[in-house]
């Protein structure tokens, strides 16, 4: 798509015409193939959660490597990251500023210092804000904000506003995540060819 915010509205040239623009837009477009489309479902997933190639086909190796369905496993490694949950607790407004908070050391898990974005949440390890994080002008109407979005908490996580601390209830189902916008099946079919 065009940048800017013109490309929002109905009257982007993308959006009006149905075709690419220059001289040879008019043509039209082929149709993706099956690897096509499977690599851009694959790129969806990569921009969403900000991981790169590498660490993305070392979570599918490791997704493979579990019993159980390798689709769901994949989702299940994706959302168990530490800035993901940050970001669906509410902490985040989103992904990458849940980035920025934990590798400035702002959350405590299991009462440790963690600033490791991908570090992998266990079930049972409980979340907090550390003293001095909420203190901090980023967190003034945090209480605030998470009594207003306390319905959009997923039901494997539970979080205590008063305290500011969360818990990991269960792992997440594929069901229970409402918010991807690609295909997990297509991800998977793209890393077994």
């Amino acid at each position: 798509m065009l940048k800017g915010d013109r490309c929002m509205l109905p009257k982007c040239a993308m959006i009006k015409r149905g075709y690419p623009p220059g001289q040879h837009g008019i043509k039209g477009r082929s149709k993706p193939t099956a690897y096509g489309e499977q690599l851009r479902e694959k790129q969806k997933a990569k921009k969403t959660y900000g991981i790169l190639e590498k660490q993305f086909a070392l979570y599918y190796k490791e997704a493979i490597r579990r019993k159980g369905d390798a689709s769901e496993n994949l989702t299940q490694l994706l959302e168990m990251r530490l800035d993901n949950i940050i970001y669906r607790l509410g902490f985040a407004q989103s992904r990458n500023q849940a980035k920025q908070m934990v590798s400035h050391n702002l959350f405590l898990v299991n009462n440790k210092k963690a600033n490791i974005i991908s570090y992998q949440i266990k079930v049972g390890d409980i979340i907090t804000l550390r003293d001095k994080s909420k203190k901090l002008k980023l967190f003034a109407n945090l209480a605030d904000t998470l009594n207003k979005s306390k319905g959009q908490v997923p039901n494997w996580l539970s979080i205590d506003i008063d305290s500011l601390t969360a818990k990991i209830l269960t792992t997440p189902k594929k069901g229970e995540i409402a918010e991807t916008n690609f295909d997990i099946k297509a991800i998977i079919e793209f890393y077994s060819r």
